[in-house]
C-alpha cells in the first residue's frame, strides 16, 4: 500500500536508519567492534535533543552506544560514532548520501547524522522503505537485537546510571514489532519507519508528517495489520536445493552443482495462487 511515496518530507530522527546502517557496515568490514570504545568529542556532547548526556571525558563501547541510539535515539552517541568512524560527522554524512545513491533513492538528501538539521535535508516513505529494507536484509539478524529492546540501563553499575525506554512504543505491545525507529521534530512532526514479524513474513511501514503520535502509531498498526491479514510469503526454491548439474570442461572442477545460498521467497494474495 502506498500514498503519497516519492514526496520529499523532513524524517527527523527516522534519518539514523541510514545511520545505523552505516555503523553495521563498519562493524561487518571489521573498522570496529562492539567492543570498541568511542570517545565523546564537544561536539557530540553539544548535539541536544534526545540524548544520553554523554561527557567529554567519557567512553562507551560501540555496543552501548548501539543501544543508545536505537532505543532512544541518542543524537550526542550517533554524533560520536560517525566522528570515530570518518573523522568527522560532515565525512560520516558524505557517505550517506553516497550509500543513498548506491541505493538509487532519487528523493533523499542528508546535511546531518541525526535529523536535527531542518532545510535541504529529506527523504521520501519509499526511500526510508528502501534504506530500512537495505538494512534488514543485510544486519536484521542483528540490529533487531537493539530495536526490539523496550527499556535497559546504561552505565547500571556506576554513579551516573541512564535508564533507556523505547521511544518506539509499539515494540513489545503489538504483534511481531520489533523496530525500527522513531522521529519527531517540528519541521517533520511524527514519523515513524516500523517493521515486524508474524510467521515466515516480515514488513515494513513507513508513515510521516503526523500531528499526532497517538495516530502515527494506530495507522502503523492498521498498516501492518492489513498486509499480514491480505498477503503471504510463499518459497519459490529452499536454501541448499540443486538447481543444475553443471559438466564443462572449461571449469575447475569439471563437474560442480549449481545450489541455492538463500531461500528464494514472493509476496502473493492469500488464497490466490500467482504473485
Amino acid at each position: 500500500y502506498g500514498y503519497n511515496v516519492h514526496e520529499k518530507l523532513h524524517p527527523a530522527s527516522v534519518t539514523k536508519v541510514m545511520s545505523l546502517l552505516l555503523i553495521m557496515e563498519a562493524l561487518d568490514s571489521g573498522k570496529i567492534t562492539l567492543d570498541t570504545q568511542i570517545p565523546c568529542s564537544q561536539n557530540a556532547a553539544s548535539m541536544g535533543g534526545s540524548q544520553i548526556w554523554l561527557d567529554t571525558t567519557e567512553t562507551l563501547s560501540v555496543h552501548d552506544m548501539l543501544k543508545a541510539i536505537a532505543v532512544v535515539s541518542a543524537n550526542d552517541c550517533v554524533v560520536a560514532v560517525a566522528e570515530a568512524l570518518y573523522g568527522s560527522e560532515e565525512v560520516f554524512v558524505d557517505k550517506m548520501n553516497e550509500f543513498s545513491k548506491s541505493l538509487n533513492l532519487e528523493n533523499t538528501h542528508f546535511e546531518d547524522s541525526t535529523g536535527l538539521t531542518k532545510t535541504n535535508h529529506y527523504t521520501s516513505a519509499y526511500d526510508m522503505a528502501m534504506m530500512a529494507s537495505y538494512l534488514l536484509n543485510n544486519h536484521g539478524e542483528f540490529i533487531l537485537k537493539y530495536t526490539s529492546i523496550k527499556e535497559d540501563y546504561l552505565r547500571k553499575d556506576t554513579d551516573n546510571p541512564f535508564w533507556l525506554v523505547n521511544t518506539n512504543k509499539l515494540v513489545g505491545k503489538v504483534d511481531g514489532v520489533d523496530g525500527l525507529k522513531t522521529g519527531w521534530n517540528d519541521a517533520s512532526k511524527y514519523c515513524l519507519t516500523a517493521t515486524a514479524k508474524r510467521g515466515n513474513m516480515r514488513l515494513i511501514s513507513v508513515l510521516m508528517g503526523y500531528d499526532k503520535p497517538l495516530k502515527r502509531n494506530t495507522d502503523t498498526v492498521s498498516l501492518l495489520n492489513y498486509g499480514f491479514a491480505n498477503y503471504q510469503e510463499e518459497v519459490i526454491l529452499e536454501k541448499g536445493k540443486v538447481i543444475y548439474h553443471v559438466n564443462d570442461i572449461r571449469y575447475k572442477p569439471e563437474e560442480f552443482d549449481v545450489v541455492i545460498n538463500n531461500e528464494v521467497t514472493k509476496i502473493i494474495t492469500k488464497g490466490s495462487e500467482n504473485g
